[in-house]
């Protein structure tokens, strides 16, 4: 009985009785699992730090940091706080931020973009060297996908920035705007060893085992990047290594039979090795196209005015060889 009183007392809070340090703090100790830590990157003792942990603790209902072989891991609540702390203290950051107008060379303002872990090999750092030179003291959170995009991409928009990725049924939707950015195409890559001509065809896709970043368990559908391919081969390749990075799949092909189908602008970090070979890709696969996406009510901000802005000069740059 007492803790369904605590949840509905909770529901029933306002606004005007929260205490935004709490959020501060809670957010700083999810990420740290640690105290001490947290209480340095807010910047407050560790009585103080203690006191909050406490409050938060009665709040929830939930111990929030368990100890575990001598360090903290987060309880299953805690785990579910991270994900919708971060959101929230980024769009109460830029509430508080607003200013009447915008001035990038002066303005502390932090952009949270989420991108696969190949655009930020492939645009990364043309977009950050942009960005400082346009607004030194701007801040940026990059959040990498790690396997699918979020289940709700209208209000993962709605509490970030932008998302740059590739083209998705769920993207082209009411309410979201977007901007190409930049093209990339498929290459293959093989082993220096590998008796392979020069000459690859889609029987060899066929016969050679692969390593697949993002692999779903159920195959490639048609809607993914690779589907147009798959469509060409008259059987499944054998999935040899299931990598959930792009940027690791070379590192489990040197010395082996194995292929992967990898995009051009990740092979260029191969370019002093020996040991690997990079092929055209049979099969006239499409382009791959990258775009910015965003929540449309940030279209006429300033802000976001410039962010796309510097956003589409770091892909000309990311352009050139």
């Amino acid at each position: 009985m007492g803790s369904a009183v605590r949840k509905v007392t909770r529901r029933s809070l306002s606004l005007a009785s929260l205490d935004l340090n709490l959020l501060v703090f809670l957010r700083e100790l999810l990420r740290e699992r640690n105290v001490t830590r947290a209480a340095e990157r807010v910047g407050v003792s560790q009585p103080t730090a203690s006191a909050a942990l406490s409050r938060l603790r009665r709040h929830f209902d939930d111990q929030l940091l368990i100890r575990s072989r001598g360090s903290y891991v987060l309880s299953p609540l805690a785990a579910q706080l991270a994900g919708q702390v971060e959101p929230l203290c980024a769009s109460l950051e830029r509430l508080f931020a607003t200013t009447p107008g915008f001035d990038p060379e002066s303005s502390e303002r932090e952009f949270t973009l989420l991108m696969p872990d190949y655009v930020l090999a492939a645009y990364g750092e043309q977009l950050s060297a942009a960005m400082y030179a346009a607004g030194p003291n701007i801040r940026m959170h990059v959040r990498v996908v790690r396997e699918r995009l979020p289940a709700d991409i209208p209000e993962t928009l709605r509490v970030i920035d932008a998302m740059i990725c590739a083209a998705k049924p769920e993207l082209h939707a009411p309410g979201i705007n977007s901007l190409e950015l930049f093209r990339d195409r498929w290459v293959c890559v093989v082993s220096a060893d590998n008796p392979v001509g020069d000459r690859l065809e889609l029987s060899d896709l066929e016969r050679l085992p692969w390593v697949v970043p993002h692999h779903p368990d159920g195959g490639y559908p048609a809607t993914s990047p690779l589907g147009p391919l798959m469509a060409r081969l008259s059987a499944r390749p054998r999935v040899a290594v299931r990598v959930d990075s792009y940027q690791a799949t070379p590192y489990f092909i040197a010395g082996t039979d194995r292929i992967a189908v990898m995009q051009r602008r990740l092979t260029r970090y191969l370019a002093g090795r020996s040991d690997l070979r990079i092929l055209e890709c049979p099969g006239d696969p499409p382009p791959i196209v990258e775009i910015m996406w965003w929540d449309e009510r940030k279209e006429h901000d300033e802000a976001h005015r410039w962010l796309r802005q510097v956003a589409r000069q770091a892909a000309h740059q990311s352009d050139r060889p």
